[in-house]
């Protein structure tokens, strides 16, 4: 007989985006997304940093000062480092699981890349402009956003 106490599809994958998030060296947000087609196969997974080649000891991690002296000018969110990470074409219908709700920048990108649906852990931005505009803009583009509601279930390894 199996065993009943396996994960659901979406433990998984938001337990995958929080995995990836956790490579982030972002020392006050780490978010991660991960991409997964119809078949809950992963296609690609991302987390947010400075893009390649820009050297995380040079670029400034702050979150405070003149937009040169700060990480918004330079970061790349997990949503979009999940979007250009996929190297294998179309990705119309997918879903992203991310574990904060996108901006509205990174809205822009999954509405364009055919993503459908969002499913994300916190929407700690909520009623900001961004956070507004990018519900906006899902809505309009019929992308449907679901909340990841927590089972609770802690994490142990048994081999």
């Amino acid at each position: 007989m199996k065993r009943k106490d396996y994960i659901s599809w979406d433990e998984y994958f938001v337990g995958i985006a929080m995995l990836s998030g956790m490579r982030s060296k972002d020392p006050n947000t780490q978010v991660g997304a991960c991409i997964v087609g119809r078949d809950n196969r992963i296609l690609s997974v991302g987390y947010n940093g400075f893009p390649n080649g820009c050297s995380d000891e040079l670029f400034p991690w702050a979150r405070q000062g003149g937009e040169l002296d700060t990480k918004y000018a330079f970061v790349a969110h997990s949503e979009l480092n999940a979007i250009l990470n996929y190297r294998g074409g179309n990705l119309e219908g997918a879903k992203i699981y991310v574990t904060l709700f996108p901006c509205n920048e990174c809205a822009k990108a999954i509405i364009q890349a055919g993503i459908k649906e969002v499913i994300y852990d916190s929407d700690k931005y909520e009623g900001t402009p961004s956070n507004i505009a990018a519900k906006k803009m899902f809505e309009a583009a019929g992308v449907k956003c679901v909340q990841y509601k927590r089972s609770g279930r802690t994490i142990s390894f048994e081999v």
